[in-house]
């Protein structure tokens, strides 16, 4: 499979290609320099999760629905997968047809059961994924209590 033309990301990556219009021309320009002794991001002395990924469960435990997790349960199962990749005139939409082999948490790989043929997929393009069969959830324990309150018929 090929993605098209070639020429759709730009290669000219010189600093003059990419001028600031902020500063009068011909003023002559400091190349960039990074202190090497500086941590490149953010530091934390315990491990820090993004607000609303996970939720709280008894005992400790954090469930986490991520897709990737989602995924990761129906590893082995087909399915369709609908992606968008924007700011392709060529082609911005694509359908991928195949065996759920793994997934991470910015990536999938699916593999073509018809050809064998597999597919490394970026996450931040996939729209939705239709299975066939049931999709395998990660369950997580339900106090009675609750249970109770969520079996009540109307």
């Amino acid at each position: 499979m090929t993605c098209g033309n070639s020429s759709y990301f730009p290669m000219n990556y010189s600093p003059s290609f990419y001028s600031d219009p902020m500063m009068p021309s011909g003023v002559p320009q400091q190349p960039m320099t990074f202190p090497t002794d500086m941590p490149s991001g953010p530091t934390y002395s315990m491990p820090v999760m993004p607000i609303g990924t996970g939720q709280q469960l008894p005992m400790g435990r954090v469930e986490e629905s991520f897709i990737e997790n989602i995924l990761r349960f129906n590893k082995g199962k087909v399915g369709t997968f609908y992606f968008t990749y924007q700011g392709n005139t060529e082609w911005n939409a694509r359908v991928y047809r195949g065996r759920v082999e793994t997934a991470g948490r910015d990536h999938i790989i699916i593999s073509d059961p018809a050809s064998g043929k597999r597919y490394l997929l970026m996450m931040a393009n996939l729209d939705w994924v239709e299975f066939d069969d049931r999709i395998n959830y990660p369950h997580t324990e339900i106090s009675p209590a609750v249970q109770a309150s969520l079996d009540t018929t109307m």
